[in-house]
């Protein structure tokens, strides 16, 4: 690990020693929030594998539902039926933080129908399969939801991890490093000193 490049007096250590008790403290505070933002996204990691599990699980269902009213008419008939859209679907999105990190919290309005084609021309699957889909938008936004907060804390923790990692294997050691140096250097100076009062006292007492 390099040294800081200072010069060896008693001021540059006493400057050194407080900027390795602030390195200190800030290591432990951003190991503290690291761990933290880990336990969070843990967590939101779990809720989004079971919702997503429920919301394949729905959607299979309503899909299969879907293809089964494909089937029973004419593909032009299915297309004209579902041509003309009646139902409006509004999405707003505030922000929120989570650890000091900005996320995403999504909301819907839904103004209209889809049941805006005949009745009678269509089958009563179309309905229930239409129905499935309209139920499961509350959910997938809520998956949404969870997995965009899952890459922006992903994302807070990578730089927070950069930022422990440097201060744990760069700045600490170099200013313990520096520190000691220095302290050496001081003691050896210190010694020197002694040594030349002590010789200069010998010559006085010799005389």
């Amino acid at each position: 690990m390099s040294r800081i490049n200072v010069n060896p007096n008693r001021m540059e250590l006493l400057k050194l020693r407080r900027r390795l008790a602030i390195a200190r403290r800030g290591h432990k505070l951003l190991k503290d929030k690291l761990d933290e933002l880990m336990k969070r996204f843990l967590d939101l990691m779990r809720q989004a594998a079971e919702r997503r599990s429920w919301v394949e699980k729905e959607l299979a269902e309503a899909y299969t539902a879907f293809a089964l009213a494909r089937s029973e008419v004419m593909e032009e008939e299915m297309r004209e039926a579902l041509s003309v859209p009646c139902a409006e679907l509004v999405i707003g999105a505030r922000e929120s933080r989570i650890m000091g990190v900005a996320v995403p919290s999504f909301t819907a309005e839904l103004t209209g129908g889809f049941d805006c084609y005949s009745l009678t021309l269509t089958p009563v699957s179309l309905d229930a399969a239409l129905s499935a889909f309209q139920e499961l938008l509350p959910d997938l936004l809520e998956l949404a939801e969870i997995e965009n907060r899952m890459r922006q804390m992903a994302a807070e923790i990578e730089k927070t991890r950069r930022r422990v990692n440097a201060l744990e294997y760069v700045l600490i050691p170099s200013l313990e490093e520096t520190i000691s140096y220095i302290t050496m250097k001081l003691d050896e100076m210190e010694r020197s000193y002694r040594t030349q009062l002590m010789k200069i006292k010998s010559m006085q007492e010799g005389k």
